[in-house]
């Protein structure tokens, strides 16, 4: 059963997760979330630096801030991985979002094929603002590659890993596809409540993801 976390500075609850981000985050009544995406993936430092311009002038604390989606030149190394993490984590520290090992912030990230960005960089992020309307439910589910995470690494839990056949696809896709409902279980949501799905890969998933 998932872990989730009232986050009354931020107005949203989130999934635990790992220490990188959360699993999930959605609104919490009388607030709603708003996504900003830029024209051009913008290096991390100046992207975080126009996330927060963005946040205070309209009025929220950095607290309000919730998802971020990365663009990265190319696949990490777990060390450079870690590294990463822990700069990333500092800002989040700084504006008051990570705390006693709990990170709320849902993330995902993405290594272009074509047209990747040269440092790791910002594509788009979301904060909550007050809802105008009660009815209005707003979630973001935090990326998943086809590896349960926490278990110290990622290579050696990677599903049918280096198996790019069809049954190997299949099943790489169903782990992230039921990941995926899961995460939107736990914040009482389900696909018919989605906006928007976005799906990143250089394989041929038709022939079995309408049916799964």
């Amino acid at each position: 059963m998932a872990d989730v976390i009232a986050f009354p500075a931020g107005g949203y609850r989130y999934i635990k997760g790992v220490f990188q981000y959360s699993a999930g985050v959605a609104a919490e009544p009388g607030f709603e979330i708003e996504r900003v995406r830029f024209r051009r993936p913008l290096p991390l430092a100046e992207g975080f630096r126009v996330v927060e311009a963005q946040v205070r002038g309209m009025g929220r604390p950095l607290t309000a801030f919730c998802a971020c989606e990365l663009r990265s030149p190319a696949p990490f190394t777990e060390e450079g991985f870690t590294a990463f993490n822990r700069i990333y984590v500092g800002t989040l520290e700084r504006w008051g979002l990570y705390r006693g090992g709990l990170n709320p912030v849902a993330r995902s990230n993405v290594c272009p094929a074509v047209s990747p960005p040269s440092e790791p960089s910002l594509h788009a992020f979301s904060y909550t603002v007050p809802a105008e309307d009660d009815i209005v439910a707003s979630f973001v589910v935090a990326g998943s590659g086809e590896a349960p995470e926490g278990r110290g690494n990622y290579r050696d839990h990677i599903i049918r890993r280096g198996d790019v056949s069809p049954a190997g696809l299949l099943e790489k896709a169903r782990w992230v596809l039921g990941e995926m409902e899961r995460r939107m279980g736990a914040l009482g949501f389900a696909w018919r409540d989605t906006t928007a799905t976005q799906l990143y890969t250089v394989h041929d998933v038709h022939p079995f993801l309408a049916d799964e």
